[in-house]
């Protein structure tokens, strides 16, 4: 059936929905159509950019009748930059978005007829500021130095000097390296011929300890003017505690390179989320939001339900942050990862805490499972927090022959987690509650925590 559209048209259209990137959702004879900053109830008159076979985008031209919870965006750039997607929202109706796209992704992707209990979202207080990391590509354009964030889905930076969603604190750090490399004159990386010195600035705060890392990406080990780099930063930033030059001279879009140099100061720094004291390095992985981690590691412990006799297994555990969170509350924690530099920060972070009931091991986690398994270890909570592309099929089998009283999953994209879901599900595990958690607002990305259970123990 040919579509009923033409790329170029200009169409009226009644938004129907949100799609998962925050995009509105409408039918135009039935032909669903996508256009970015249209919102739900709105009628607009749009432009077809692009047509596929059972679908097509759109540009908003004008908007004909508007929502009421349309906004004004605090953001002068916020239509350019692809930081965030729903700053044009009230903040309660993003709360409302995400937690539909949430029931949306069960019953859609994860096949629950019955709708699986998903909780109102849990919001800030205040939704700005709270990202502890900004990682800042520089460049040229038209001759002139250019640093911000990527439009969405390009690589053209648009520039800017303070961002609403960062710590104040980052964002003055990089104004800072942009008023140096200008000064001194040092090259910005060019993607396209490969050449430059400066590629990113990578700036990390701890919200709880008020430390600073500053991490300088460079296109190769040269770094011209670093004396002076390092003098002027050190004055500028009172909180600095650590400046890391990380090479990186491969193309590719990868931020981080393999190697760090410490320019100065310490090769990390320290946060804390409750009582539990975190190191942090360039390639640590830490939440951005410790506010809202606060909350969503709260979440994860009384969905565990631990009483201090538990066995509890943290798949996926990075650098340690859930299940050291966890270990006041439980007999033993166990924690497996594949990638070994994060093995060694939570045995780092594990000896500077004192917590002694720990074992994090390097490795694929369904080889090392079953490993435990025959050494009689057998868990009482297993949590996983996969990346977004979700859990493996046979780390979920691996998981359900670990027999587990309870398995909490936690998740970054309610897509994988639904149908990670219906796996479980057809393995004789369901899900009996989720609490999702806004850890990024004005974005269209929501955290969850699902809580799922055997059958047999209803």
């Amino acid at each position: 059936m040919k579509p009923p559209v033409t790329t170029g048209e200009i169409i009226e259209l009644t938004v129907t929905g949100q799609s998962h990137t925050g995009d509105g959702v409408g039918k135009y004879e039935g032909f669903t159509v996508f256009v970015p900053l249209a919102l739900t109830g709105e009628r607009i008159r749009a432009k077809i950019t692009k047509v596929k076979k059972t679908y097509a985008h759109g540009q908003m031209l004008e908007i004909l009748e508007p929502a009421p919870a349309r906004t004004e965006p605090a953001c002068p750039v916020f239509e350019r930059c692809g930081g965030c997607q729903l700053q044009h929202v009230s903040y309660e109706e993003q709360l409302q978005i995400k937690r539909q796209q949430v029931i949306d992704s069960f019953q859609r992707i994860g096949g629950w007829e019955d709708v699986v209990p998903v909780l109102p979202v849990i919001g800030m207080q205040d939704p700005w500021a709270y990202r502890n990391k900004a990682q800042v590509p520089f460049g040229l354009r038209g001759g002139e130095l250019v640093a911000g964030f990527y439009a969405a889905g390009t690589h053209t930076i648009v520039d800017m000097d303070t961002c609403g969603i960062q710590h104040p604190d980052n964002d003055r750090a990089v104004r800072e390296v942009k008023r140096l490399v200008k000064e001194l004159g040092i090259p910005p990386y060019d993607e396209k011929n490969h050449r430059g010195v400066l590629r990113h600035v990578m700036v990390r705060t701890g919200f709880a300890t008020g430390e600073m890392m500053v991490v300088l990406v460079t296109n190769g080990k040269r770094l011209p003017h670093r004396e002076t780099l390092v003098s002027e930063l050190r004055h500028a930033l009172p909180r600095l505690k650590s400046l890391v030059q990380n090479i990186n001279d491969r193309r590719t879009n990868v931020i981080l390179g393999r190697e760090n140099r410490l320019l100065w100061g310490e090769p990390m720094i320290r946060d804390r989320i409750g009582p539990v004291t975190y190191v942090i390095s360039p390639q640590s992985f830490f939440q951005v939001n410790p506010i809202q981690t606060r909350v969503l590691y709260d979440q994860v412990r009384q969905y565990a339900r631990l009483t201090g006799r538990e066995i509890v297994m943290d798949v996926y555990c990075g650098a340690g942050t859930i299940g050291l969170y966890l270990a006041d509350g439980a007999a033993w924690v166990y924690g497996v990862e594949s990638v070994p530099e994060a093995i060694e920060d939570a045995q780092r972070n594990a000896q500077i805490n004192e917590i002694e009931h720990v074992t994090f091991v390097a490795g694929k986690a369904e080889e090392v499972m079953p490993r435990w398994r025959e050494q009689g270890i057998r868990p009482d909570v297993i949590v996983v927090d996969p990346p977004r592309k979700g859990c493996d099929p046979v780390l979920l089998d691996t998981v359900v022959d670990m027999h587990p009283k309870r398995l909490v999953y936690v998740s970054c994209n309610p897509a994988t987690l639904a149908r990670d879901a219906r796996h479980l599900r057809e393995r004789g595990f369901d899900t009996l509650e989720v609490q999702p958690v806004d850890m990024f607002p004005h974005t269209s990305h929501v955290e969850c925590v699902a809580w799922m259970e055997p059958v047999r123990n209803w």
